[in-house]
């Protein structure tokens, strides 16, 4: 490292290895992360590796020990058992799987909220066309009305909620919400996609059946790296339908043995170069830290606050990156916003949502404020 470069180890350095920061003030990454270099640099040799190098031992070997080497460093920064660790595509293709893992009977009951993500919506929609019921409970600010939550839960077979509110920003008290629900005798599901990259997690203490996520959003990862956690004293309580020969203990045997943790939801032959990149993006939020991560993030997020005033929708502590605001006209704002080189996103409702990470600045801040 040259004496002029700033510490990889610290926002400015991670800010400095991101090349996107160099063309604009790219305060979307709730939707999707900017990747540093050297994570895209980890894809291509993983790539290269595998293409070109494997050919001297195995493709499915070196494959194979990619994805253990994944499951790793996913684990380790969950808080959980590399074998409870799962590798898919995507958070709603987690979700995805683990509904259709489930022994549904007509008359079954889903519970979800009304800010869960359209992955979080629709595989329970799909249900509803097969008997199963599904109850939206209405969270209002985001926030989880546990009365009404501990009514709602009653008798359900399932339950889907975030951990962090993509509509709002705010943190939802997880390991609460799970204890409620198992006491009703419900199976839970948790999208952490919001939560992953942006604070500390331990899926073991939540206590949820299953944990979805993915690494291309606040982790700085490649798109295609979902992840999914399987709890091992839930994990038999999924029988996956979408199933493949990486599911079986025995695939080509007489019957059918699903394996005895989470990678039973995996299926057959995947990209796992992404993966490579998915190590690196965490290696790096690590050795910055999370209290440095989420310091820096309260900071900047505090002076966004007080510059929105009455117009931010979103708390006024700090709980996460993610800052809702009201705009007077939103396709007027996101206009101005494109040609000045902020990057922000529209939410459903009409207003405008901004997600701050330790690589932005101040100055950034004061740009998206200048806007309106």
């Amino acid at each position: 490292m040259d004496a002029t470069d700033p510490d990889p180890t610290t926002p400015d350095g991670l800010r400095a290895d991101i090349p996107a920061c160099e063309s604009c003030a790219y305060l979307n990454t709730g939707a999707s992360g900017p990747a540093p270099a050297s994570v895209v640099e980890a894809v291509n040799e993983a790539q290269r590796r595998h293409e070109f190098d494997a050919c001297g031992t195995d493709h499915y070997t070196a494959a194979a020990g990619l994805a253990d080497a994944a499951r790793d460093a996913i684990a380790g920064y969950l808080g959980a058992r590399p074998e409870d660790v799962a590798l898919v595509e995507s958070t709603g293709d987690g979700i995805s799987r683990v509904a259709n893992a489930v022994e549904f009977d007509p008359g079954d009951r889903v519970v979800r909220t009304d800010f869960e993500h359209p992955s979080g919506v629709l595989p329970w929609r799909r249900l509803g066309e097969s008997g199963v019921e599904v109850t939206t409970l209405s969270c209002p600010d985001g926030r989880l009305p546990m009365d009404a939550y501990r009514e709602a839960v009653e008798g359900a077979r399932l339950v889907c909620l975030s951990s962090e509110s993509w509509l709002h920003g705010t943190r939802l008290p997880v390991r609460k919400a799970v204890e409620i629900a198992h006491d009703a005798g419900a199976l839970v599901v948790v999208d952490a996609v919001q939560t992953v990259g942006q604070h500390p997690i331990d899926v073991e203490a939540w206590g949820a059946d299953a944990v979805c996520a993915s690494g291309h959003k606040w982790l700085l990862g490649p798109w295609g790296t979902g992840f999914l956690y399987a709890a091992p004293d839930a994990v038999d309580s999924f029988r996956p339908r979408h199933i493949g020969y990486n599911s079986a203990v025995d695939p080509t045997g007489d019957g059918l043995e699903y394996k005895p943790n989470a990678t039973r939801f995996e299926i057959s032959t995947r990209s796992l170069a992404p993966y490579a990149g998915l190590v690196e993006a965490i290696d790096t939020l690590e050795a910055i830290g999370f209290g440095t991560i989420e310091s820096r993030v309260e900071r900047l997020t505090d002076r966004l606050k007080a510059g929105l005033g009455d117009r931010c929708l979103s708390p006024g502590g700090y709980e996460s990156g993610l800052v809702a605001f009201d705009v007077e006209d939103t396709e007027t704002f996101l206009a101005r916003a494109d040609s000045e080189g902020v990057v922000v996103r529209e939410l459903p409702s009409g207003a405008v949502r901004a997600s701050v990470h330790a690589f932005n600045t101040a100055e950034e801040i004061d740009a998206l404020l200048a806007l309106e």
